[in-house]
């Protein structure tokens, strides 16, 4: 199904709740199956987080977690580490591309017992579940930090911890720091220096409860729509000031594109800042924060301006290769883009056509990064549902601050 959207003037004003990270989500959902006395509230509503918390409490011999990749690399670690659990873990065909070699290698290290069911170094997966007994690995660290916080998340319930060995440049730092910062809060005891983690083995802990602080990924398209309204004021919850998600660092990128961030007790205040002097290009690295490309540049194309995003190799496997799809939708709408195996080059364009259905590739970004572009002409996103995977309620929320909708 297509969505056609379209905002009546640019000028953007509301008030909006957002859904628990995804990421804090997911981590926890793993720590609370290991240890049952933690307790969570404001969990993610988002599909990813549904399919993590729906195969934990399955007693299937196929688990099918179709395009959640995050599922899949902290399931394949949890299920290696369940004794008498026997499983074939499994997705989507997209999610059959997307490798998982350098963790499997990493738990087989450790003693797990992973087979390939189809292709080598790609799910589906068969495990056998067993008690792990060694306490030491290595892994490669430029590759995807999931597969870190995989290991990091069954580290404690290991027989005496874990400690993991990295190798080559880290890559999502912010990532590995809010798995970090989540073992630490609970009362689990972790050292992360240089380029070793260790983590030491917990038979149990204190009840506790968590709080999941709301989405920065989310409230990056909130962002993206001031930056192309006039005048705007946005108020979203529940977030912190000193967040856990990398994602956060949006309070400062978008400053560059004339959108200013105040934290008041539990909410962000977002506010267009009016008659901006936009540069005619900005610069950005965002290898700690890839999931913010898409956004950045779409927010860029809609103001006309250019920009160079570097620090994307781990965009090639996402639910698609987001370069690639971001290259051809952009272009479509009369941009010039190149890319590269690791960045991005938008080129100043002031024009933007009008009425382009936008293919999503199956990622639900992309669908929520071009929407905003609707403030400066009507825009058509086709399978415009993919949104569920991580923020059910966007169209909605859309809809609160006067974006037409019409679906075709």
């Amino acid at each position: 199904m297509r969505i056609r959207l379209e905002h009546p003037s640019s000028y953007t004003e509301g008030e909006i709740a957002i859904t628990g990270s995804k990421s804090e989500s997911n981590r926890l959902l793993i720590l609370q199956a290991l240890f049952p006395k933690i307790i969570i509230k404001n969990i993610s509503n988002s599909d990813d987080s549904k399919i993590t918390e729906n195969a934990l409490k399955s007693t299937d011999s196929i688990i099918d977690i179709h395009h959640a990749g995050t599922a899949m690399r902290f399931l394949t670690a949890y299920f290696s580490t369940q004794p008498g659990r026997e499983i074939i873990l499994t997705g989507s065909q997209r999610m059959q591309e997307r490798p998982i070699k350098l963790l499997v290698n990493a738990l087989k290290d450790l003693g797990a017992e992973i087979s390939y069911d189809k292709k080598e170094g790609y799910p589906p997966l068969k495990i056998i579940g067993k008690k792990i007994i060694k306490s030491k690995v290595a892994l490669q660290a430029n590759i995807s930090s999931q597969y870190i916080s995989a290991l990091m998340l069954i580290a404690p319930s290991l027989e005496d911890g874990l400690t993991i060995e990295l190798t080559g440049q880290l890559t999502s730092v912010p990532y590995i720091k809010m798995t970090q910062t989540i073992l630490d809060e609970l009362g689990f005891e972790i050292t992360f220096e240089k380029n070793k983690i260790q983590i030491s083995s917990a038979k149990r802990i204190e009840p506790k409860t968590w709080t999941i602080e709301s989405d920065w990924s989310s409230a990056s398209y909130f962002y993206s729509i001031l930056a192309l309204s006039r005048q705007g004021n946005i108020c979203l919850s529940s977030y912190k000031k000193e967040s856990n998600q990398g994602d956060s660092a949006l309070s400062e990128i978008y400053k560059s594109l004339g959108v200013v961030t105040s934290f008041n007790r539990g909410m962000i205040n977002l506010t267009k800042v009016k008659d901006f002097n936009f540069t005619e290009s900005i610069n950005i690295n965002l290898i700690n924060t890839p999931d913010l490309a898409q956004t950045i540049a779409v927010s860029c194309l809609g103001l006309g301006i250019g920009c160079k995003l570097s620090g994307l190799h781990t965009l090639k496997i996402k639910e698609t290769d987001r370069l690639r799809a971001l290259k051809i939708e952009m272009e479509k709408l009369g941009a010039k883009v190149d890319i590269t195996s690791d960045s991005l080059e938008l080129y100043p364009n002031a024009k933007l056509k009008k009425d382009i259905a936008i293919n999503t590739f199956n990622d639900h970004r992309m669908a929520m990064a071009f929407a905003p572009l609707a403030l400066k002409a009507p825009i058509i996103i086709n399978d415009f549902e993919v949104v569920s995977k991580s923020y059910p309620a966007f169209w909605d929320d859309l809809k609160r601050i006067n974006f037409s909708q019409e679906i075709i």
